[in-house]
């Protein structure tokens, strides 16, 4: 992650992500809470649809070891998120995803970093990428 705002132009994948009436809290604005939800969101998204992730009956699973955003500006209802996602980082067994997070003018909203360890879902005892994840996950990774 660098010093500038996050460009859309850095990163591979993206999703649109509605807001909520919900998302917003007294003070008008998407609460800084949902921002690690959108997050949560398109990294799911992206093993689900490009990896092949099994959510319900996979072997192995990814639980989060660490996390982080910077919020750069505010967004509210009913205003779409641009959620882009790369990967900063491939291990053997944990991936670090970068997020930037835009709004409707490709401004930027926020940006932050999400590991992720692969653990087998019985033991919770880190376990390999999947192979079909892996693939996917190469897909995306950048120059750090």
């Amino acid at each position: 992650m660098s010093d500038s705002p996050p460009s859309p132009d850095g990163y591979p994948h993206f999703l649109t992500i509605p807001t909520r009436w919900k998302d917003n809290d007294i003070y008008g604005h998407v609460n800084n809470v949902e921002y690690y939800s959108y997050f949560d969101t398109v990294i799911n998204e992206y093993l689900i649809s490009a990896g092949g992730l099994d959510i319900h009956a996979g072997e192995t699973i990814g639980v989060c070891a660490e996390s982080h955003c910077s919020f750069l500006a505010a967004v509210a209802f009913p205003e779409a998120v641009q959620a882009g996602l790369r990967v900063g980082h491939l291990g053997s067994s944990s991936v670090r995803y970068e997020i930037g997070l835009f709004g409707p003018d490709h401004n930027p909203l926020a940006e932050g970093w999400f590991v992720h360890v692969f653990v087998n879902r019985e033991s919770r005892r880190p376990d390999g990428i999947p192979d079909s994840i892996r693939s996917a996950l190469e897909k995306l990774e950048v120059e750090s």
